[in-house]
């Protein structure tokens, strides 16, 4: 599927702090390790060839998807985060995921395709080339930032499993290690966390699985070893260390849905027209910058991904 790209989306003059940022970023094609085949796969060593190979940052693909914004600062990626599998102040995942074990990694892949199995990380990522995506992050909370993720499409990722015709959804899983994410000790949500896609949004070329940021892999608060980024949704939805992928035929339950389902719903579009019960989303915060701005529908990326939902009602289905 071929998608019209706004200036939001890539192309425009894109910063001098993006270009310095993204310079050491290699313009060669990454070469692909091993595919994966139908049967259920053993998860090789870390040092193995085909995870050195997948796991290689030092050969990423230069992709279009770029902003005319300015990059925000690492040091704020990297410490200020929501991921309540090890706490709930901004700064608990920085402080508390250093005993976290990223590597060796694998996916439980099941339900509604062909090709079930459990994927070491290096099987799921191996037949695809790295590439760096500069997209716009929004929090529900109304703060946001721009980020240059590292990784590859999920589209393809997910079609490679062959999901039948009865794959209507795509829900994803944390991983559940409470003696390593001290957060999950405690009930502030019912883990392990959920999330769930449509599966045209999931296979929308927008749709990532972010292996890294700002060239390098990424960090234990940011959802090491791999990611969803859906940058149109509000933060939440884009589930970290995710250990299952499933294919349904009936909507799978999200974690902040099943625990306020007044304040969030399944889709959680970025909307300015849609408050939370609690605060505006007509403004949002960039991280670094002093003045509010005005929060782009579907964070500006509606030219894109718009079509989704023709004919849905935004209002009722948040």
């Amino acid at each position: 599927m071929q998608i019209k790209r706004s200036r939001f989306a890539s192309g425009g003059v894109v910063p001098s702090e993006i270009i310095s940022r993204s310079a050491y970023w290699s313009r060669r094609e990454f070469l692909a390790a091993a595919g994966f085949g139908a049967a259920a796969l053993a998860v090789p060593s870390l040092y193995s060839a085909p995870a050195r190979a997948a796991l290689d940052f030092s050969n990423i693909k230069s992709s279009a998807y770029r902003l005319d914004e300015p990059l925000t600062d690492k040091e704020a990626v990297t410490t200020y985060n929501n991921f309540y599998e090890f706490g709930t102040d901004k700064r608990d995942p920085a402080k508390n995921s250093g005993n976290f074990k990223p590597l060796p990694w694998s996916v439980h892949v099941h339900g509604e395709c062909d090709h079930p199995g459990d994927y070491a990380l290096e099987d799921l990522l191996g037949s695809y080339a790295l590439e760096d995506r500069i997209y716009r992050f929004r929090c529900v909370e109304a703060w946001s930032m721009v980020i240059p993720w590292v990784g590859v499409p999920l589209g393809p990722v997910l079609k490679r499993f062959g999901p039948s015709s009865k794959a209507k959804y795509v829900s994803f899983r944390t991983v559940y290690r409470p003696k390593e994410m001290p957060g999950q000790q405690r009930a502030i949500l019912d883990w392990p966390y959920v999330e769930g896609l449509r599966i045209d949004e999931a296979m929308h070329p927008l749709s990532f699985l972010a292996t890294g940021i700002f060239g390098e892999m990424l960090p234990n608060q940011n959802g090491a070893p791999l990611r969803l980024v859906v940058p149109w949704k509000y933060g939440f939805k884009s589930i970290k260390s995710v250990v299952s992928i499933g294919f349904t035929e009936t909507q799978p339950p999200t974690s902040w849905n099943k625990s306020s389902p007044r304040e969030y719903g399944f889709y959680s579009n970025v909307n300015p027209d849609k408050d939370h019960p609690r605060w505006s989303q007509e403004k949002e915060r960039r991280i670094g910058d002093f003045f509010k701005r005005k929060t782009l529908m579907m964070n500006g990326y509606a030219d894109e991904v718009g079509s989704l939902y023709a004919g849905m009602d935004l209002q009722k289905h948040y």
